[in-house]
């Protein structure tokens, strides 16, 4: 039998939101001098080798903090860089963040910086080359000299963001993440475009995002939503399986966005405006490393369940006349919340999985009761909807 991820994904991208609401002046020249924040920026050049040694050492420059997009870039988009340093050929700017002194970590310029670190270290040939083409299967080791020589004098220039802290003094004033998003908003325009969750991660570090990114990680995730395991011993090794990297729902962090619907839509109040509005929201979520430890332990109990009570097939759709069996997202959303809003009751709904197993397939019978089911409609009414139909599913009153 094959299986599918049924997955919702894509969501519209919205303007960046004003960075300052009810700014009591209003002379233009005033606001201007008593703006809200400034950007304090310094610049600098790095030749290859020595960009390398930095990531190399991670003391100094971090490339893969854990709220940056997954790797994307494939041989040929990496080979095409190494022939533009090779040319001369001006390379957009990476952007560093100081997250602590004299230490830095990459804001925009991932793939660009993973390019360079692995072409040196020999983990690729090029391929795909247009105007050097004879370059084509060469790796940095096996390179003559003068090529050689001429990667190790290309360099990449680094814009190095420090923000000033007075906005997170004066009420009024936009605060860091509104700062953070304003600079990603005006960098993400070209490349490959971040999409909405990889925003939501870039600009949310801390205790929540570690959690949801950690949960992506558990093995019966994995197995469900059809992702390699991690079976890495050093977690920094996460980010170069090759299998993973062509996994969409792991490239796309669509598997980050999947834990994150659990935590936005197990808040009743929350499920309103749209998905995007409701996940937005929900990521902005502070927590203690104390409180991480319990919600993590919280979101594995509840999948561990219903993993069990589906017999290792939770969230799947019937078959179709292929054969082929989708997880969907809108089964998987609404299950983990109505399955926690029961939590008392689990031992219960446990005892009458048969009888959970035959009202879910009536369910998927009836064509109104399966449209609540398949989540054709995504508003919140209908998202609410699902969730008191799965409650029903799980405890028949």
């Amino acid at each position: 039998m094959t299986q599918e991820i049924d997955v919702l994904m894509g969501e519209p991208d919205e303007e960046v939101q004003s960075l300052i609401e009810n700014f009591p002046i209003t002379d233009p020249d005033e606001y201007f001098a008593k703006s809200a924040f400034r950007i304090v920026y310094q610049t600098n050049n790095f030749f290859l080798p020595q960009l390398r040694d930095l990531i190399d050492r991670g003391e100094v420059l971090n490339i893969r903090p854990e709220y940056q997009r997954r790797l994307r870039w494939n041989i040929s988009q990496k080979s095409k860089l190494i022939e533009s340093l090779l040319l001369n050929i001006p390379v957009p700017p990476v952007f560093l963040y100081e997250s602590d002194a004299a230490r830095y970590e990459v804001m925009d310029g991932q793939q660009r910086l993973n390019a360079v670190r692995e072409f040196l270290a020999g983990e690729f040939a090029l391929s795909s080359l247009e105007v050097l083409a004879p370059l084509n299967g060469l790796r940095y080791y096996s390179c003559p000299p003068r090529i050689k020589r001429a990667l190790d004098r290309a360099s990449l220039s680094a814009v190095v963001l420090l923000l000033e802290s007075e906005s997170s003094k004066n009420p009024g004033y936009a605060d860091l993440r509104d700062i953070r998003r304003f600079i990603f908003d005006r960098l993400n325009t070209g490349g490959t475009k971040l999409n909405a969750q990889e925003i939501r991660n870039a600009l949310n570090p801390g205790e929540f995002n570690r959690l949801i990114i950690e949960l992506t990680r558990y093995d019966l995730f994995t197995k469900t939503f059809d992702i390699p395991e991690y079976t890495e011993s050093d977690p920094s090794e996460y980010y170069e399986n090759a299998k993973r990297q062509k996994n969409t729902l792991y490239s796309s962090m669509g598997d980050c966005q999947l834990v994150l619907r659990y935590f936005a839509l197990k808040d009743e109040g929350n499920i309103r405006g749209s998905m995007k509005a409701m996940l937005d929201r929900a990521m902005r979520l502070q927590i203690t490393a104390h409180e991480r430890q319990k919600l993590e332990i919280e979101y594995k109990e509840r999948f561990a369940f219903l993993y069990q009570l589906f017999d290792g097939r939770p969230f799947a759709l019937p078959e179709d006349e292929n054969g082929r069996q989708r997880v969907s997202a809108a089964m998987y959303d609404a299950s983990m919340v109505a399955i926690d809003a029961l939590w008392p009751h689990r031992n219960d709904i446990f005892q009458d999985s048969q009888g959970v197993l035959e009202r879910l397939h009536k369910a998927h019978q009836d064509p109104a009761l399966s449209h609540v089911l398949t989540g054709q409609g995504n508003t919140a009414k209908s998202i609410k909807e699902r969730i008191d139909l799965l409650k029903n599913i799980f405890r028949q009153e």
